[in-house]
């Protein structure tokens, strides 16, 4: 399947203003999402037979934009217009909505606290909008007083309307955000249990990462993709046999046979040619569960957050392009079924910190540098910095892979480099052409976030305060390159965790002008609810 960008009609995005009150199981928006769901009503008569609800994890407005921003700036470079301004050749710039969800009809945002943080994580965040319930950082589909479990919309479809139901994810099947519609459990790092809950579920089609833990932390326990067979699950490890699927297959769990970090799916700049990306799952997806009475697909593109949290902007636009490339298989079927289907766009929170802007380039961005980065932080680590550990690799040397694989030059000498710095010191706006060539500081950084890295064994325990903020808990070299390349673009990260950031609800079908205005994550749900009338 190619890989496509679609793009729809102009998007019209409505942002009213509303107050976080606290941090309860019942916050103030509720009463007021409930109101307003009865005052606007399916003004259009639809009820969604067919629901696509897809999930950036940790994709929020920023990760977004910049997305939407280095296609246009590739686009643009395709296309230059040019113009004069006080005698000064500029290039006209055009950000079109470049993605298929920007060009939605309706565009809404929620707020995204849970019980334990304003910056909250995905187990709790992905359990507001599968049940409309707070909860604890960590937790799954469970009270804050571990007492109750929430039922979840794929569950209640399930149940109650005869849906089939999938749940796709480019991160471990038993990861926090897939298991929010399948799994009730205190910690989200219960994965053999999670699992369990997976075959319980009879959900027909999972597809995606791996199985974490698949035999627990006792080897003599069922392995997990044993137990799914002996419940009726075909269990499917290769992409030819993936392809080879068909709806009378019936419940399917498909493993993406080219497992990357983690047994995740790969990153999408990571994948070679012919391998499946995110969109594919999605386009077998459709064909397992197309059916007269209807089907609920929950898509995550999870390594959208691992990518912002190790500071990774190129990885990021990647795999949030992936997504958008899969958002367009969903609007591929609505195109054949308007009336009857409604697709969701969201994210469970933001992460990284994400800002496109920087210090070190003032008013500038020059973001078609991210087309110089190759591969993705985590193949880097696994294909060359273990290498180099092991080959105890030289600095010059690898200094080589990093003008090959992400573009970053050293400088010329030492002397120009100082020269140059001295001068961008008395003209700061002088270093804001967008080149990749190191200045002497961030040279002398690299080298640093090397020699770090060639010196710890892997034993250490924790590292102290500047060498978190330097390098959180990621490959010191590794993290610091993506860190000067983000710069050099104009783009930058202020944390390696999650952030209190509203997100984006984009929606196109029936009933989406539910979708409008500014609410709690919770109601996300409650709307779905509404919709497809599950009690």
């Amino acid at each position: 399947m190619k890989k496509k960008i679609v793009c729809l009609t102009l998007a019209s995005m409505m942002l009213a203003s509303g107050l976080l009150t606290g941090c309860g199981n019942t916050p103030s928006t509720t009463e007021n999402a409930e109101a307003e769901v009865q005052s606007v009503g399916r003004t259009d008569g639809k009820t969604p037979k067919y629901v696509f609800l897809f999930i950036g994890d940790g994709m929020s407005y920023p990760q977004i934009q910049l997305t939407n921003y280095f296609v246009s700036a590739n686009a643009i470079a395709e296309n230059a217009e040019k113009v004069t301004v006080d005698g000064e050749e500029q290039t006209v710039l055009d950000s079109r909505n470049n993605l298929n969800m920007m060009n939605f009809p309706v565009a809404g945002s929620a707020q995204t606290y849970d019980s334990t943080s304003f910056a909250p994580d995905s187990a709790s965040t992905a359990t507001s909008i599968a049940t409309g319930n707070k909860t604890w950082s960590g937790s799954i589909n469970v009270s804050e007083d571990f007492s109750e479990e929430y039922e979840t919309i794929a569950e209640k479809l399930k149940a109650q309307k005869d849906y089939k139901i999938g749940v796709i994810s480019s991160v471990n099947l038993n990861h926090a955000t897939p298991a929010a519609f399948y799994a009730h459990q205190a910690s989200r790092n219960d994965y053999y249990d999670i699992g369990l809950e997976l075959i319980e579920s009879e959900f027909d089609y999972f597809a995606g990462g791996a199985l974490l833990s698949p035999t627990g932390e006792d080897e003599n326990r069922k392995d997990l993709y044993a137990a799914a067979e002996e419940a009726g699950y075909k269990v499917v490890k290769t992409q030819a046999e993936a392809e080879a699927l068909t709806s009378a297959d019936g419940k399917t769990i498909v493993i993406d046979e080219h497992l990357a970090d983690s047994d995740a799916m790969s990153y999408d700049m990571d994948l070679q040619d012919g391998e499946w990306a995110l969109a594919d799952y999605v386009d077998k997806g459709i064909e397992m569960l197309d059916n007269d009475t209807g089907f609920f697909m929950m898509v995550e593109g999870g390594k959208i957050d691992w990518a912002c949290h190790a500071n990774d902007a190129a990885a990021t636009i990647s795999d949030t392009i992936a997504l958008d490339n899969a958002v367009a298989e969903a609007v591929e079927f609505y195109n054949e079924h308007p009336d009857e289907t409604l697709i969701l766009v969201t994210g469970d929170h933001e992460t990284g910190g994400l800002t496109i802007g920087y210090a070190g380039t003032d008013y500038d961005t020059f973001l078609q540098n991210f087309n110089n980065q190759k591969i993705s932080y985590a193949k880097f680590d696994s294909d060359y910095v273990t290498g180099y550990k092991e080959n105890k690799t030289d600095f010059d040397t690898v200094m080589k892979d990093v003008t090959e694989l992400f573009g970053l030059q050293a400088p010329v000498t030492e002397a120009a480099s100082t020269q140059q710095k001295d001068s961008a010191d008395m003209h700061p706006e002088s270093e804001n052409d967008g080149s990749l060539v190191m200045t002497q500081y961030e040279y002398d950084k690299l080298r640093e976030a090397y020699e770090t890295t060639m010196s710890r064994t892997g034993e250490e325990e924790e590292f102290g305060q500047d060498e978190y903020v330097k390098y959180g808990s990621y490959e010191p070299l590794t993290v610091t390159i993506t860190h000067i390349l983000n710069n050099k673009s104009g783009v930058n990260f202020g944390s390696y965790a999650h952030t209190g950031l509203p997100v984006e609800v984009f929606a196109q079908g029936a009933g989406q002008e539910l979708f409008e205005g500014y609410y709690d994550n919770t109601d996300i749900y409650k709307k779905m609810a509404e919709l497809t009338g599950v009690e």
